[in-house]
Order: structure tokens, then sequence, then C-alpha cells
């Protein structure tokens, strides 16, 4: 008898993970109005009991990053149906509202694709008693840059080219520049519709990090969340991006690679390997994997590679992290932070990345975030 409830309590978890899993291609709204992104593939179910519940309870409220949202989104689904007595509302702000959020002490952790600025470090000792935020890798991937090209179904583009698009230095699709890099494309005369995020956004952080790494001197802004550039559109969140990509004849813009979905084609970015490197998870791993830890304690923030010469490196990479206190976090929370953080860092939790296009954090330094979570107090 106490074998057949061991058996239906581990058939249980495994249909709860799977349906996290599932929660990868359902779900992905980017912002509060819904309009979900879809995954390609299946990621991998949590195994039964990976996920350790310890004291965790009760409800802990997270916002930030949108571009990870189809992550947390499975990552919940499992952890709740394991840890029946925590619900976890995460809300995709975007990065910067959510790095706000926290530092006014409204939520437990937060999600950015960026990194604490030195302010934002210092700020937060007047919500983490006795310590500081940290920044805890958790998800990688690739900035795809989507387009809408009538005719056009593969297009190479370097920095250069790149940079002068979304600066509205070349304003059409037959331009001489995008015909060099594409001798066998059929380029219509069609003017360039760029499209840009209307919100502060890590994504826009770390894509023109990527402008200014490679092509500084078309790209002559100094970056950060909020788009700089003169002229172009804007669309609210990566879904938003990704939606006017899909409609408009001529668009371009980028945005997290699980949300170039419904035939949306992405661009191959030309690097110093023979070939351009094509937006793929494992690319983008190969990229990822070249990064350097440069936080300074317990902080594991990284600096990315955006010009690897590795044969199929895609350089164009955010990762996403967690932020959360090291120290004074709160005590009806913390049980709930750990239990959740540590599982998402997990191999299981790890596991769920890749089939929802996203890059697991390379082995180096998962664990050093694995350990780290181990001690937040």
């Amino acid at each position: 008898m106490k074998l057949q409830r061991k058996n239906r309590r581990a058939l249980a978890l495994g249909v709860l993970a799977v349906s996290g899993a599932l929660a990868l291609t359902a779900c992905g709204s980017d912002n509060n109005s819904g309009g979900g992104a879809k995954s390609s593939g299946t990621s991998a179910a949590a195994a039964p009991g990976s996920i350790k519940c310890g004291d965790a309870k009760g409800q802990l409220q997270a916002s930030g990053s949108s571009a990870q949202k189809n992550a947390i989104d499975a990552w919940t689904t499992a952890f709740g149906g394991a840890c029946k007595g925590v619900q976890i509302n995460y809300n995709p702000t975007g990065s910067g509202a959510g790095i706000t959020a926290f530092l006014q002490g409204q939520t437990a952790f937060a999600g950015s694709d960026s990194p604490l600025k030195p302010e934002e470090i210092t700020q937060s000792s007047k919500v983490c008693s006795g310590g500081q935020a940290i920044d805890l890798p958790m998800v990688g991937g690739p900035i795809a840059v989507g387009f809408n090209v009538p005719g056009v179904d593969s297009l190479v583009l370097d920095p250069s080219t790149l940079a002068k698009i979304f600066d509205g230095k070349i304003t059409n699709w037959n331009d001489q520049a995008i015909k060099k890099l594409n001798p066998s494309a059929k380029l219509p005369d069609l003017k360039i519709q760029a499209f840009h995020r209307s919100d502060e956004s890590g994504t826009t952080d770390n894509f023109t990090k990527y402008l200014i790494a490679t092509a500084k001197s078309d790209w002559p802004y100094s970056g950060g969340k909020a788009w700089q550039a003169k002229g172009g559109q804007s669309a609210q969140g990566s879904s938003g991006l990704a939606q006017q990509v899909k409609q408009t004849s001529g668009a371009i813009s980028y945005f997290e690679l699980s949300y170039a979905a419904d035939g949306i084609k992405t661009v191959d970015l030309k690097t110093g390997a023979s070939t351009p490197a094509k937006a793929t998870v494992e690319n983008a791993t190969k990229a990822i994997a070249s990064a350097k830890v440069t936080g300074t304690g317990k902080d594991l923030s990284l600096k990315l590679n955006y010009q690897p010469t590795e044969a199929g490196a895609y350089p164009l990479t955010l990762v996403t992290y967690e932020i959360a206190c090291d120290k004074g976090n709160k005590a009806a929370t913390l049980p709930a932070v750990k239990a959740f953080l540590s599982y998402i860092a997990s191999e299981d939790g790890q596991k769920q990345l890749t089939g929802a296009s996203y890059a697991p954090i390379p082995d180096e330094i998962i664990s050093k975030v694995r350990t780290t979570i181990e001690g937040l107090s």
C-alpha cells in the first residue's frame, strides 16, 4: 500500500513538472496585457524530489525582466506543484522597473538583463539590512534580430550596417551596404521600419552594448536601458516588438529568441569567424562560455564577450540576473527565496531552459551561483 502511494505521488509530481515545461510554450507575456511568446521544442521536466521546499511558505512577490518570463512560467509551475505552501507572483514589468521595485522593498527578488549599477548596490543597503543586493546570473540566451522583408528568407548583417540601420543612416532595404553582405538576395526597394523598446529594458542595454563594442564609430551613444538614438518606431516589451515585426512589411527589431516565433526570420551576424553566426541557443552558449565574472564578493555579474572568434559563436547575447540581498533578507520570505532560487539554479532547473530557446548558464558559473544562494541570510 505504501509503495502504491509512493508511486502515485511520484507520478503526480512528474505530471506537474511536465506542466511547468509546457508552460514555456503556452505562456510568455512580457507585459500585463498578455500576448505571449511561443517557444520551439519541449523543455526538460524537473525530476520528482529534485525540488527542496524546506521551510518555504507564503507568497513571494518578484518582478523585472520580461526576457525570462517564459522560463519563470515553467519554474513557478513546477516549484508550486512540489511546494504547495508557496505562491510565487512574478510580474514582467521590465528590468528597470523590477530593480526599482526591489530597491523600494516591494519585492523579494528582481530579474534584470543588466547587472546592478554601483549606485544601485549602494542604495540596496536600505532594503538589505547589514548586506547588499547581488547579481546571480540565471538565464542566458541570444538576442535575435528579427526582420520582415518580402521575398527575403535569409539575411546577413555586420555590426556597422546594423548600427546604421537602427540609427537611421541606412533607410532602404536595397541599400548598397546590405546588398554587399547579401549578394544573392533579392532585396526590394522598400523602406526600413526599425523598431526599438519604448520602455527601459535590459535587452536594449545588451543590444546597444553589442553595437558599442563592435561598431563604436557608427553608434555614437553611451548605451543603457533607455533607447537613445533618434528616429525609428517603438513598442512596449519584447512581445510588442515581435508583433510589429510580424505585421509590418520592412520591419526589423531585436528581442529574445523565444519571441522569434510564428515564422519570424532572424538575421545571421557577421563575426570574426569565417561564416556568419546564426541566432541559436547552442551558438549563444558558445559565446556566453567566454564571459568573465567581474562582480566582487558574492556578486556574480558578468562581462560578456561581444566579439567571439569561435566558429558559430553568436555574439549578441544577454544574461538575466536574479537580484537578491546577500544578507538582510526578510525572515518571512527568506526560506522561499532560497528554495526557489536553489531550484532554478539546479541542474534540473537549468534543463528547463534549452527547449524554450534559452541558454543554460555554463557549469563553471552556475556552480558559483548555487554556492552563493546557499549562503543567503
